[in-house]
């Protein structure tokens, strides 16, 4: 009989990357306002982010957890699209505003992809060192 593999772990390495990503997006939140940063480069590392954290406690292969990352990255902004914080009744709520965001834009899947492109790059590269 095969014994399966515990997918749940704590990566300290994966989880202190997400740690730094996200202590960026959170000043680039509160210190950029320009037009290319924070709008562009925020999205770039935000599924950067959102890919170590889930990494630093789970194991999941890079291609598997790369395209769930990058697909969540889509539905989310799918929902704005839809603009689902002002359907759920949150559209005052600027945690709900901020976290799920209120707009939709094409660049922003482009952002999401090229963060994910970046993992796809550096992941195997890391796993050979």
């Amino acid at each position: 009989m095969e014994q399966r593999q515990n997918t749940f772990r704590f990566d300290r390495k994966s989880f202190l990357i997400a740690a730094i990503l996200f202590i960026i997006e959170v000043l680039i939140a509160l210190y950029i306002t320009d037009n290319f940063v924070r709008p562009y480069v925020g999205d770039v590392l935000v599924v950067i982010l959102i890919y170590y954290f889930v990494k630093a406690f789970f194991r999941i292969p890079v291609w598997p957890l790369a395209i769930g990352t990058l697909l969540f990255a889509y539905l989310i902004e799918t929902l704005q699209y839809f603009q689902f914080v002002k359907l759920i009744g949150l559209e005052h709520s600027r945690l709900a505003n901020v976290v799920l965001g209120n707009y939709f834009a094409w660049e922003d899947m482009i952002a999401y992809t090229v963060g994910i492109a970046i993992v796809l790059v550096i992941e195997p590269r890391k796993a050979q060192s």
